[in-house]
């Protein structure tokens, strides 16, 4: 089985070979681009992503001599094993899906790259956008100078990185009145992860106007049910009517997160009255 097809098998269905013909393509300089740009994509599926894989992926990402795409597309594949470690499996060893010292030498790697202004400014970007799925202390400075920097495609790096590390609530709400669509739907999907209440008159509104973009209204459904969940279901109702199932979809997710949140709120007014 070779990568394409792989590309079009779903994981659950792919042989035992599988790793090692993706190993084999992301560390073949002589293979196609088109092949070794599949390969580092499918690298980061959490049925196959080991030690190592995640050795060749920071070895594409290391390597000037590789294109810039094929690095963007490695590091890309690093974030969710970031993100899945720093949430489970550091927590529980049986679930994790690397070593914590694997872990913490792609943590290492992104953080040394990421300083390193011989690495494309593009690469740079997308380390950032990686490495805050497991947050460290030095991402805080890194967003404000990408933030602050007067460059939109920084700022639009810093703004989607807000999502993952707090501590941002002015920039977000700054952003949300952002006349780029991109930079725009960051903030609302940050917003929503924080729960910024002064969002909300923001927020509300995009749900309930009739021209707002589908990918935006998505984002906007999800934040409901963050920022103000004892208030998802009369705000959400309406989208129920929908023709869209992605929309009607979004908004049943949303209110049983809502419904979930306002128990847990009851449950804690029950020690801590107010």
């Amino acid at each position: 089985m070779d990568v394409k097809t792989l590309y079009d098998t779903s994981p659950w269905d792919w042989p035992e070979s599988a790793k090692m013909v993706i190993l084999g393509i992301l560390s073949d300089g002589q293979a196609l681009e088109s092949d070794r740009l599949l390969a580092a994509e499918l690298a980061g599926d959490f049925n196959v992503i080991d030690e190592e894989l995640v050795a060749g992926l920071l070895s594409v990402l290391r390597s000037g001599a590789e294109s810039e795409e094929l690095r963007i597309r490695a590091v890309i594949s690093l974030g969710p094993v970031l993100d899945y470690m720093d949430m489970e499996g550091l927590e529980d060893p049986d679930e994790a899906l690397i070593s914590e010292k694997t872990f913490h030498r792609i943590q290492d790697s992104l953080r040394e790259l990421y300083r390193d202004a011989a690495v494309p400014e593009k690469v740079r970007r997308k380390i950032l956008e990686a490495s805050v799925r497991a947050p460290q202390e030095w991402h805080k400075d890194a967003i404000r100078a990408a933030y602050a920097s007067g460059d939109e495609a920084w700022k639009l790096t810093a703004v989607f990185c807000m999502q993952y590390v707090r501590g941002f609530d002015k920039q977000i709400l700054e952003a949300l009145n952002s006349k780029d669509p991109d930079i725009h739907y960051e903030a609302v999907c940050a917003a929503g992860s924080w729960e910024v209440s002064k969002a909300w008159p923001h927020i509300k509104a995009l749900v309930t106007s009739a021209t707002t973009e589908k990918s935006l209204l998505l984002a906007a459904i999800d934040a409901v049910a963050s920022i103000r969940p004892q208030e998802a279901g009369s705000v959400l109702s309406d989208l129920l009517d929908s023709n869209d199932e992605d929309i009607v979809e979004a908004v049943h997710e949303a209110l049983a997160m809502a419904e979930g949140l306002s128990e847990e709120d009851d449950e804690g007014d029950e020690f801590f009255p107010r």
